[in-house]
């Protein structure tokens, strides 16, 4: 009869070990989800905003049509990214962004008049706020990605994950040394 209660108490003990992990794991994913949708919710600002300081912009320069087709295209490639739940997808739009971002402020500063507009002004600070949301989103992201990975690559959890199904996330991440750089936002 001991050996029953023995091998009844092991038995607890693993499922007790089997539900503990697999609801930490859960919880960690569901953590990457949340910290994935809060950096949507930045880029999705920021591409929302967009439009409106472009607006402000073509009255001054007309002729920078490139600019304005750049943002086009980094929103058509966001919208995918969105509908595929691509990280890289939606990396690569906010790089072009970014890219079409600094070209941008590069036309500001070819127009004075344009840089002592107060809906230019008001526009690109909230550009800056939205671009350290986006910043603080992507570092909260990452470091949720790297905890929820590492419970499901390290023993013993990586042998629950796997009964499971668990696989890792994707981090945020830039491809090129030219989009590790910041945008300089100067008026």
């Amino acid at each position: 009869m001991e050996v029953f209660y023995v091998l009844l108490g092991v038995v607890a003990v693993i499922g007790v070990y089997l539900a503990l992990t697999y609801n930490g794991l859960i919880q960690e994913r569901n953590k990457v989800k949340n910290s994935w949708s809060q950096i949507d919710v930045q880029l999705k600002r920021r591409f929302d905003l967009i439009p409106n300081l472009v607006e402000t912009v073509k009255g001054f320069a007309k002729q920078e049509k490139d600019i304005f087709m750049a943002f086009a295209d980094a929103r058509k490639m966001f919208d995918q990214g969105v509908k595929d739940n691509s990280v890289k997808e939606l990396a690569q739009a906010e790089q072009m962004l970014s890219k079409g971002l600094g070209r941008l402020i590069a036309v500001a500063e070819a127009y004075p008049q344009l840089k002592s507009d107060t809906s230019f002004n008001n526009l690109m600070g909230t550009l800056k706020e939205t671009e350290d949301k986006i910043s603080y989103s992507r570092q909260f992201y990452n470091d949720s990605v790297l905890k929820f990975n590492n419970k499901v690559e390290v023993f013993p959890t990586n042998l629950i994950a796997n009964m499971f199904n668990f696989k890792v996330f994707e981090f945020f991440k830039v491809d090129t040394e030219e989009e590790r750089k910041n945008v300089k936002v100067s008026f």
